[in-house]
Parts: structure tokens; sequence; C-alpha cells
């Protein structure tokens, strides 16, 4: 299919974005020589783009990119190779550095080198010394999200008598309810909202508003998980 649109179409962000799939398919079946493959060509074929248009222009070719990018990174780590995934990362965190897939760049970076280190302060919360932290990043958009909500309520029943902390940071996007263009205050009001309607035994305390923390945590997809053990440090 992929072919015959090439054909038809030649190479344009739409192709290159379901292109980047075939790339994180092989990785999910670890087959990571396809994998890689399907990677480095998604790469190439997205910068021979960035020669006649700014990368951010429209969705498509970030997301394929940002992709490519992110296979290559776990290909590398899969094979043992972590310290070369880790520099790749941040080369291309440089390349990259004035667009938006800075942030999904900084996340795998912070997967694989996060992890047994202190975890970053949250803006406008702190949380409790000596109880671990389970962090849910979500968005008022996302039905991962709130499909994640029955396995949440389960795991928070099971461990809140151990003095396991639930915090729930989200941020604003600039718009609410079927995507309509949102003032902050409207968009704060509608967050609220969708945590009364889908989060309601979940997230009691008030939802913590930052895009600080997303940075921080390198937090470019929603729902991400982050579990901080009673000293501070990230599991």
């Amino acid at each position: 299919e992929l072919r015959a649109y090439r054909t038809s179409h030649g190479v344009t962000p739409e192709y290159l974005e379901a292109f980047s799939w075939l790339a994180r398919a092989e990785l999910s079946s670890r087959n990571f020589g396809p994998a890689e493959q399907y990677a480095q060509e998604t790469y190439a074929l997205s910068t021979e783009q960035l020669k006649k248009r700014p990368l951010d222009q429209e969705p498509h070719l970030p997301t394929a990119l940002g992709a490519a990018i992110e296979v290559e990174s776990n290909v590398l780590a899969a094979q043992g190779r972590r310290s070369e995934a880790v520099t790749y990362l941040q080369e291309q965190g440089k390349t990259f550095a004035a667009t938006s897939i800075l942030t999904r760049i900084r996340k795998n970076l912070l997967l694989l080198t996060l992890e047994g280190k202190a975890a970053p302060a949250l803006e406008k919360i702190t949380l409790p010394s000596d109880r671990p932290a389970l962090l849910f990043f979500w968005a008022h958009w996302c039905p991962d999200c709130k499909a994640e909500v029955p396995i949440l309520k389960r795991i928070r029943s099971e461990y809140a008598t151990q003095g396991l902390v639930f915090v729930a940071p989200t941020q604003k996007y600039g718009y609410a309810a079927g995507g309509v263009d949102a003032a902050p205050s409207a968009e704060t009001a509608y967050i609220e909202q969708v945590r009364r309607a889908y989060y309601s035994g979940l997230i009691d305390a008030p939802v913590i508003v930052s895009e600080a923390n997303f940075t921080r945590y390198g937090a470019s997809t929603t729902p991400t998980l982050v579990l901080i053990d009673r000293a501070g440090i990230v599991r």
C-alpha cells in the first residue's frame, strides 16, 4: 500500500508518518535489523524534506522524524549499546533543539538515564518524604489515559496502605472539548470538569497544571507513568 502511494504521490509527510510505523512495528516485534533499516530510511527521507520546508509546518513530518529517532535509540539500547543510544539522542537534541520533537527526544533520553537517579522536582507540589510516589502524566483529551483508570485505581487501592502517593500532573494545550480553541482560564475549568467526570476516586486533590513538569520528565506523550521510591529515586 505504501509503495502504491509513493508511486502515485511521491514522498510526502503523510507517507513518511505511515512509513515510520513499519519501524515501530519491527521494534515492537524485536526485529532490530529491519527496525533500524526502516528508521534510518525514514530519517533520511525526512531530512530531505527539511531542505524544502520547516519541520513544524504540519504535524506529520515531526511525528515521522521523532519516531525514526526514537526507534534508532531503542534499537541501540536493546542491543546493549546504551551509551551509544544516549550520545545519539544528545546529538539529535542539539540538532532539533528549536523544534517540537525536542520533547520526544528528551523523553527517550530520560528513559535511558533517569532511572536510578534523584527525581526532578515538580512545580507546584512537593512530594512527601519517605513515601513512594506514582506520577501519572495525563491530558484532558487523552483516551488512553481514561482507559487506564481501572488499572490505576487497582494499584492505588492495593498500595495506598503501604504509603503510595498518587500524583497526576497535566498541562494546558490551548483547546478544550472537541478541539475548540480555549483561553487558559476556560481550559483550566475544562480540565477540572474532565477530572470530575473520568477520574473521580483517583485524582482527589486539585490537579497540578504545569508544562514545566512535562518538560522535566520528558513526558512527550500521555499517559506517562513514573515510579519514585521512598528515597526519591526514579525506579
